[in-house]
């Protein structure tokens, strides 16, 4: 899904508008989306029966636990709670209801802060932000010029492209993109200019945790 895809739609709460890139169910049911805040918005006190995973792509979110700048990565797991706004307005990618149930902790990464490691091929370099079982998550940087070998995606895969644009035989996918692979699907990326992107994988085998 490319940037230009799908528009901005309001959400319940005033201020406050989601880009959707998938969704399975009502207002909670299993969801990815990008979502803005506008400057004062905010949601009500609410559960999170099935998990929430965010990272702050512009701006500064908040809750009652802290206040969250833009490269913040958050899991706040199975059965949490609490009471999301933005002072000065921000961006963010969230999935709803996509943890195992297993899973309960609470994650609150600032990538901006945190140790990059050398990838599996040279020009890569990978941020590790979470695992658990079978499901990776990550930021990876590629370099100009950086090329994957092919490979197979036990359990899927899912990318944002947060900077640059990432190719593979399929297409080309500049900043904003989004795109899921199902479980076993095959691909060789790589990226002529560079860029970083959101990667998540392993997850897609697992039966819907949806409502």
């Amino acid at each position: 899904m490319l940037p230009d895809d799908t528009g901005w739609v309001a959400s319940p709460s005033v201020g406050i508008e989601r880009r959707m890139l998938d969704r399975n169910g009502k207002e909670q049911g299993r969801a990815t989306s990008v979502v803005r805040y506008a400057a004062g918005s905010a949601f009500p006190p609410h559960d999170h029966p099935g998990g929430e995973e965010i990272l702050v792509l512009e701006g500064v979110f908040s809750d009652e636990r802290g206040n969250y700048t833009a490269g913040t990565y958050i899991r706040n797991p199975v059965g949490s709670r609490h009471g999301p706004y933005s002072d000065l307005g921000c961006t963010l990618f969230v999935k709803l209801w996509q943890f195992d149930p297993e899973d309960s902790q609470r994650v609150v990464i600032d990538t901006n802060q945190a140790g990059w490691h050398p990838g599996l091929v040279p020009g890569l370099s990978v941020l590790p932000l979470h695992s658990f079982g079978t499901e990776h998550v990550a930021l990876v940087r590629w370099a100009p010029g950086t090329q994957f070998k092919r490979h197979c995606h036990w359990g899927g895969e899912e990318i944002l492209v947060l900077e640059g644009t990432f190719q593979d035989e399929h297409g080309s996918y500049p900043a904003g993109s989004w795109l899921r692979s199902p479980h076993q699907s095959e691909h060789t990326p790589y990226s002529d200019e560079g860029c970083l992107i959101f990667v998540k994988t392993g997850h897609l085998a697992r039966e819907s945790l949806s409502p």
